[in-house]
């Protein structure tokens, strides 16, 4: 018989959407993979959800949607008006003006940044996919080239480290840099349908 897979940990966001994380075993050192950072890219979490409903990686933890507000509402944004990839407490984390890149009035002020924090506190993930759109391009920090490249020849976008543009509060300078965890950004081709994207993804998955 399957085995399903189990809710280990959720809370409420502030319109009481609900932030999950899922698995089939709540131990340490497994990998971590999130999807709907940014809320106007809801690929990922269409992609992880349908991976959850159809196959099982015992060595992986799911983060289905980390901003559903602004997945309801479709915007890149929470509905704080926060980019949630630019509020962690890195020590290249800066007050910036007040538009689609805002990272808080302080860093780590968001409900969807701190259940992030709190699950790599207590999950110790061996390394975290994020999935994004639109730039087609395998971003990596953290001793990650390796994992980068395994999805590299998968997808055939370029593995780079550097995503072209500075991001003060990053999840992967927070994640990769700062904490030395494997972490790749995945940014997928938003042009590409659903069923092609989860096509490519169940062989990364592969890599994880």
């Amino acid at each position: 018989m399957r085995e399903e897979y189990k809710l280990l940990e959720r809370i409420k966001t502030a319109q009481g959407n609900t932030i999950v994380l899922s698995g089939l075993s709540s131990r340490k050192k497994q990998t971590l993979v999130i999807g709907v950072v940014h809320g106007d890219e809801p690929q990922g979490g269409e992609i992880i959800n349908r991976y959850l409903e159809e196959y099982l990686k015992s060595n992986a933890l799911f983060i289905p949607v980390l901003n559903p507000d602004g997945k309801d509402a479709g915007i890149r944004t929470n509905s704080n008006g926060v980019d949630i990839n630019r509020n962690f407490p890195t020590k290249n984390w800066e007050l910036s003006k007040k538009d689609n890149y805002f990272g808080g009035y302080i860093s780590a002020s968001e409900i969807e940044t701190n259940f992030l924090i709190n699950v790599i506190d207590k999950y110790e993930p061996s390394a975290i996919l994020t999935l994004h759109t639109p730039y087609r391009i395998v971003n990596y920090d953290g001793p990650a080239a390796e994992l980068a490249e395994c999805i590299s020849d998968i997808t055939g976008y370029p593995a780079e480290k550097s995503i072209g543009y500075p991001t003060p509060g990053s999840f992967g300078t927070y994640a990769g840099v700062e904490r030395n965890i494997p972490t790749v950004t995945l940014e997928m081709d938003e042009e590409e349908s659903i069923d092609n994207l989860y096509a490519v993804m169940k062989q990364v998955f592969n890599c994880l």
